[in-house]
């Protein structure tokens, strides 16, 4: 066993003497530290003073239970990872143990390289708190994570930012990644230079190429003074270009040939100018199919995607949602005028359970509405349920609105004319043959209107 493993330390949690004493045995002799309880409230003392790298107890003891002592380390200690063991393992425990956020599940009696295979993989996953605040991972230290999905994620990320190939990071909104971008930057040989980020589809089309390429004085109408765009002041370093998929299609031909001659040409100059930045790119749109229906160029996407990286959605790291609940709770609970403290067991069971569409976004700002809206000293179910429900209720796109006026409209005036479509369309103004084509559209059908 390597020295690393010997200085990692575990604590061992069952009120069987017999067992605990064996898996300490098979664990010492793996390299680990040890150190044994005999019940769930001598561990809570006990990880007071003995900094664990993980904890592993029985499901079954008397008094508190191993998913009870779950629940006290996820809100002392929200980055140890805790094995739960049983001897009435079923399905249904398990899943509910690893969707509450517990590392792993172990069903007595097992095999010693399936305890040690558990064990090496949640060593592994050592967060922020202890494995980052290492020099050799300070490049991923923002980026708050133990789920293996991520590491997996975080390793390839590595591994091709020592590169100058250009990265595409394909994910949904509000999964971070800026954040990632960062990261990738802080890893590479240019984290001594710029990093400099812009989102694509904030920018009008006219404002992009300037605000990229930069301008010449007079270029246009405003353009009082010369102006250095983002390609010229990032040389060196790495320029990120957000939401990609959203890109005027004419401005992608000005990019194309800018990435390929590594040049730019301010707007109103007669003279290029040479730049060295690494691109990293992202998008939550499927670029494959936008090239099929023309909005984006293929030549250009193959440019972009030497390398992609799929950033996972938060609901398929759901093992992340404590720590990224506590680092939020953390930056606004001195905010708070209750004094809050930390979050309830109920309330942790919510935010481990929803199905979070906004991501990582939506999961910061229902700790802020929670934390800026608590009377007690732990946040309650009832907040996180009512920030929930708010941050579900979105406006519906332009043309599911005229969907439901069109059906609407259609339905108020079959009623008011029982079910007379030659009255109905004269109402409307439009002809039988139109009128006819709208009903089909919205499945509404004149005959469910007409009185018996």
């Amino acid at each position: 066993m390597s020295s690393k493993a010997s200085q990692q330390k575990i604590l061992l949690v069952d009120d069987d003497p017999s067992l605990l004493r064996l898996l300490g045995i098979r664990l010492a002799a793996a390299g680990y530290e040890i150190e044994s309880a005999a019940n769930a409230k001598v561990a809570l003392g006990i990880l007071k003073s003995f900094q664990a790298n993980m904890v592993i107890s029985d499901l079954r003891m008397e008094g508190m239970d191993g998913m009870a002592l779950f629940e006290q380390i996820r809100q002392q200690y929200p980055s140890l990872p805790v094995v739960i063991m049983t001897a009435h393992g079923t399905i249904p425990d398990a899943i509910n143990a690893t969707k509450q956020g517990v590392f792993s599940f172990l069903t007595k009696p097992f095999e010693s390289q399936d305890l040690l295979a558990t064990v090496e993989k949640a060593m592994q996953l050592q967060p922020a708190t202890r494995k980052l605040n290492s020099k050799e991972n300070a490049w991923r230290a923002s980026i708050i994570s133990r789920s293996a999905i991520m590491e997996s994620l975080l390793q390839q990320t590595k591994q091709v930012a020592k590169s100058d190939f250009s990265l595409l990071i394909h994910s949904q909104s509000g999964t971070g990644k800026e954040l990632l971008a960062k990261a990738i930057h802080q890893a590479s040989h240019r984290k001594s230079k710029p990093f400099t980020a812009i989102n694509c589809a904030a920018i009008p089309e006219q404002l992009l190429e300037s605000e990229l390429f930069g301008h010449v004085k007079g270029a246009f109408t405003g353009a009082e003074n010369n102006h250095v765009g983002l390609f010229q002041a990032t040389n060196g370093g790495t320029l990120f270009l957000d939401e990609i998929g959203d890109m005027p299609l004419n401005f992608q031909v000005k990019l194309l040939r800018a990435l390929q001659e590594k040049e730019v040409r301010p707007v109103g100059s007669t003279q290029s100018i040479k730049t060295d930045v690494r691109i990293i790119s992202a998008t939550h749109k499927n670029l494959q199919q936008a090239i099929v229906e023309g909005s984006f160029r293929e030549d250009l996407y193959y440019r972009l995607n030497v390398v992609e990286l799929e950033l996972p959605p938060l609901s398929e790291r759901r093992e992340d949602i404590p720590l990224l609940a506590q680092h939020f709770f953390n930056q606004v609970a001195h905010h708070s005028f209750a004094k809050v403290t930390g979050f309830s067991a109920e309330a942790m069971e919510l935010l481990i359970s929803a199905p979070w569409p906004g991501n990582i976004r939506q999961l910061q700002n229902v700790i802020e509405q929670s934390v800026a809206l608590a009377t007690e000293p732990l946040i309650n179910a009832s907040l996180i349920t009512n920030a929930l429900r708010e941050k579900t209720q979105t406006l519906p796109s332009f043309q599911q609105a005229r969907d439901q006026f069109e059906r609407d409209y259609l339905a108020k005036l079959l009623k008011l004319t029982a079910g007379n479509v030659s009255q109905a369309a004269r109402i409307a103004q439009r002809n039988r043959t139109e009128f006819y084509k709208l009903l089909n559209r919205h499945h509404l059908t004149a005959e469910a209107f007409r009185e018996e």
